[in-house]
């Protein structure tokens, strides 16, 4: 299970950053217009929320690991 959330929260951060990256990259070619319609607005939802997501799943594989070592303890 711990292993699993690491991954699910690991693979959210980097598709998270990589949308980012994208985001900026596509704001930067065609301009912030087109970043308001279409598959874009899916992007830059992903990067927005991704990153907060991410971290929030990494403070709760945080506190069940704390949680299994007091208990070994």
């Amino acid at each position: 299970m711990e292993r699993v959330l690491a991954y699910v929260a690991i693979s959210i951060m980097v598709i998270a950053v990589l949308s980012f990256l994208t985001v900026l990259v596509v704001a930067l070619v065609a301009g912030r217009e087109v970043l308001a319609s279409g598959l874009w607005e899916l992007v830059s939802f992903i990067a927005y929320f991704g990153l907060p997501t991410g971290f929030v799943l990494l403070m709760i594989l945080l506190g069940i690991n704390f949680r299994k070592r007091n208990r070994e303890q």
